[in-house]
């Protein structure tokens, strides 16, 4: 074939790839001028990303205030110093080893307190137990602590105690256990950590009470009692010795419907008419006596003496008195009440936690039956002497006589 040319060559290459890169040029140009989806979005205004970033905050912290509620109730953490529990419980996650190492920094004293040795003296236990915890504390196990009581109803059986407990647990900076622990009286060979674990949590600046009427007439509560705190508050509800005694013999009628006479469970011999004070019902009505035993270790003003009859006639009167004596804001007042006649005592219209009215149940207020007058006239001549005692020892004349 002809000879080719080398120059011609190179200039027809050159015109070639111009033409080309003009063609490939103007398709970019075209490109850049159109919308592609090759072109970032433009930026999201600065309100949107704060909005976004505290939305992911939220989330953030809704995950592990729910792992912690969660990780509490788990066996094992339970009992355990928060760090601790909060540690064990991040092995699933890396979220919750960043929300043990936020609560090791909080004081847990009501945990530690708990899970400490049985043998700590009682004194070391109620020290603890008021340690208020850190607001992030707080904020993860959202319910406080528990603590050994600072304020006890001790007394007395049929004194109207279940009445005042349910009319205190209104008041918001109130926090009671239920049921009666009997651990002063019962149940002290348990130790510290069990008694305070059936408390209900609270809050900084509340006050944890439990009743047990039974404490007063105890021969070893005071000590006890005082061992665990001296400042432990106290009170009593205190009733017409006469009225008590007919109201304990009704209660236990009514589990025992066998059970001997009022009159003949009275006396020792009905002929000389000496009193049976062996017979609980009588001898728990000597408040003079069991109170000498409690002053022996509490003072008196750490003392509170509530009327039982007043707390039928005046429950907000009585219980103004109960919130000064606590040192608490006197919220329970006479709106909280109404004297219901059916069973012939006030009852509270919204009761604790609830938007309906509460009476006691049908065990109290139970009608007594009739009691042969001169029986009951030689037990007010027995308790007499005892009663003015008592008046004297407490300041206060409660109208029995």
């Amino acid at each position: 074939g002809p000879r080719s040319n080398p120059r011609g060559g190179a200039r027809a290459l050159s015109h070639a790839a111009r033409r080309a890169g003009g063609h490939m040029g103007q398709r970019l140009i075209c490109c850049l001028d159109a919308p592609s989806a090759l072109q970032p979005p433009p930026l999201l205004p600065v309100r949107r990303k704060l909005l976004l970033l505290g939305i992911m905050l939220f989330l953030w912290l809704y995950m592990f205030y729910s792992c912690a509620g969660s990780c509490a109730s788990v066996p094992g953490l339970a009992g355990r110093p928060a760090g601790e529990a909060a540690a064990t419980a991040g092995a699933h996650g890396e979220g919750l080893q960043v929300l043990s190492k936020l609560l090791r920094r909080a004081p847990a004293g009501g945990a530690q307190g708990l899970a400490g040795p049985a043998a700590a003296s009682p004194s070391e236990e109620q020290s603890a137990a008021p340690d208020p915890t850190s607001p992030i504390s707080s904020f993860f196990n959202g319910s406080g602590t528990k603590k050994l009581p600072q304020a006890i109803i001790i007394g007395v059986k049929k004194g109207g105690t279940r009445a005042l407990l349910e009319f205190l647990r209104v008041h918001p900076d109130i926090r009671a256990v239920g049921a009666e622990p009997h651990f002063f009286d019962r149940n002290y060979e348990r130790d510290f950590a069990w008694y305070r674990d059936l408390m209900p949590r609270t809050l900084d600046g509340q006050i944890t009470m439990e009743k047990t009427p039974s404490y007063f007439v105890t021969k070893e509560a005071p000590a006890r009692i005082s061992a665990m705190s001296k400042g432990t508050k106290l009170i009593v509800v205190v009733r017409d010795p006469v009225t008590r005694a007919i109201s304990d013999y009704t209660q236990t009628l009514s589990k025992r419907p066998d059970i001997p006479t009022f009159e003949s469970l009275t006396f020792k011999n009905r002929t000389t008419g000496l009193i049976d004070t062996s017979w609980s019902a009588i001898q728990i009505g000597i408040y003079a006596k069991h109170l000498e035993n409690w002053l022996l270790y509490f003072p008196i003003g750490q003392i509170l003496f509530v009327s039982g009859e007043r707390l039928i006639s005046d429950p907000a009167g009585e219980l103004g008195r109960v919130q000064d004596f606590l040192g608490l804001k006197r919220i329970i007042t006479d709106k909280h009440f109404y004297f219901n006649k059916t069973k012939g005592f006030p009852c509270l219209k919204k009761a604790e936690g609830s938007s309906k009215p509460h009476c006691l149940g049908k065990t109290k207020g139970r009608t007594h039956p009739n009691i042969d007058r001169e029986v009951v006239q030689r037990l007010r001549e027995f308790y007499r002497p005892f009663n003015m005692k008592f008046y004297q020892m407490t300041g206060h004349d409660f109208g029995w006589d």
